[in-house]
């Protein structure tokens, strides 16, 4: 439910694209993930670091489409956003105990150190690398298809890379039979 909750500044994203433009799919997002931050607070009395860079940057960066009427300012944001995470990702392997995978899968996945670094790695490099399709995308595509990737494709991505993660450590999940 979280990750559908996640999921829902988007897709209103894409639904006021395809009715009206970019601009008023700009707002509607930034209205989408103040409701999102503000319902995460008043819920869990919690907000999580990277949803707080979230609605930061798209304060910002949705902020400056609307201002300037230039919808590159919000097809970058898509690009800062998975290089933050993929720096988040790699850097978290020099600071600290454990890398931010571990801390995610730890109490669920019993790894050597030597795999969760790879893991670790495998992530950080993932985003990194879709901040640099979406440059491919939206400097090679229209408008409509960048939302279009933007709403289906990089879930997609995700969907594909978690998929190949399992594949990956299907060897270290212990059998369950007995």
């Amino acid at each position: 439910m979280k990750q559908l909750f996640e999921f829902f500044p988007i897709l209103l994203f894409f639904i006021a694209f395809k009715l009206y433009d970019i601009y008023v799919a700009t707002a509607v997002v930034i209205i989408a993930t103040i409701v999102q931050v503000a319902f995460a607070w008043f819920k869990y009395r919690k907000v999580e670091t990277m949803q707080w860079i979230t609605l930061g940057l798209i304060l910002v960066m949705g902020g400056a489409t609307l201002y300037l009427q230039d919808e590159q300012f919000i097809k970058w944001k898509l690009s800062i956003i998975e290089w933050l995470f993929g720096a988040a990702f790699l850097g978290s392997q020099f600071i600290g105990k454990k890398s931010f995978i571990e801390k995610m899968l730890s109490g669920s996945l019993t790894l050597p150190v030597l795999i969760w670094k790879r893991l670790n790695t495998m992530w950080g490099c993932f985003f990194i690398s879709v901040g640099f399709i979406n440059l491919y995308v939206m400097y090679n595509y229209n408008t409509d298809d960048w939302v279009t990737f933007k709403t289906f494709g990089v879930p997609a991505l995700m969907v594909v890379f978690i998929l190949l993660q399992m594949v990956f450590l299907y060897k270290y999940i212990p059998d369950t039979e007995d």
